[in-house]
């Protein structure tokens, strides 16, 4: 194998007082709150354009690059409404020691960028860990593993963070599982940013990670993935959910700022 944001935080400072641990069914109100509000967030970026940066390096020693793969896209739409890739840079590459296979891309596409919406919340095990500060946001901590692995399914492992006032995902730290045909997955970090004021969309994932194959050499590589210039797109569109499931929505332009929020410093 090969390949896996920073939180925008609030302005305001928040409260560093300790606070009980939430009772079960709160906690299982939490996860349900969160879950729905991936789902909403995963379809609502159907409708916004943005910019997908992806870059892939391996390192050899003192940090010499050896290879690297790099694609710069635009996900946009066409004349007839259709959500297209359109790459606008992507030089050969020169990758030698890891291969970019389906896998990964399903990974940049779907485990790296949301980790947990409702539809898959009944796959995993999800379990509460404790109040977190990240950066301005206090947030609730949850372990999440898939409770069983179905071939050719793609899941996350690892460790969310949610908002505790918008009850949204702002962090995952985990890898992409399982490591199938002798592939690897990298650990990664992913981060969100407010858009609009309502959405947490993915901004930046990065991984830094040294990949021990059972025939090959061990691989030290990093990527980074940043997600920029989203912009709603107006018109009529219809928004497909991963299983298929279709929802006909006409969008109009949307006048409302950006949420006020700034953002933290971010890891290299």
């Amino acid at each position: 194998m090969v390949t896996g944001f920073g939180v925008l935080g609030r302005p305001e400072a928040r409260s560093g007082s300790q606070q009980p641990k939430p009772a079960g069914s709160q906690i299982e109100d939490i996860i349900h709150k969160f879950a729905a509000a991936e789902s909403r967030n995963k379809k609502a970026r159907n409708n916004y354009t943005y910019t997908q940066d992806f870059d892939i390096k391996t390192l050899g020693i003192g940090g010499f690059i050896t290879g690297e793969f790099h694609r710069v896209s635009d996900i946009v739409y066409d004349d007839r409404g259709n959500r297209v890739e359109k790459i606008t840079f992507f030089p050969q590459p020169t990758l030698t020691e890891l291969v970019i296979t389906k896998e990964d891309m399903d990974d940049l596409a779907g485990v790296q960028p949301f980790a947990l919406s409702l539809e898959d919340l009944s796959k995993y095990q999800v379990d509460y860990v404790g109040k977190e500060r990240i950066d301005e946001l206090q947030t609730y901590a949850f372990d999440v593993k898939p409770r069983q692995l179905v071939k050719g399914q793609r899941y996350f492992e690892g460790r969310i963070w949610v908002d505790d006032e918008d009850l949204q995902i702002v962090k995952a730290k985990g890898k992409g599982v399982p490591d199938e045909g002798g592939q690897q997955f990298p650990h990664f970090e992913s981060y969100r940013e407010n858009v609009d004021g309502k959405y947490w969309f993915p901004t930046y994932v990065y991984a830094d990670d040294e990949l021990v194959f059972k025939k090959g050499p061990t691989v030290h590589m990093k990527m980074v993935v940043r997600y920029t210039a989203y912009k709603k797109f107006s018109g009529n569109i219809t928004l497909v959910d991963e299983d298929g499931a279709s929802d006909a929505a006409k969008e109009n332009p949307d006048s409302k700022k950006p949420g006020d929020k700034t953002p933290p410093p971010r890891k290299p």
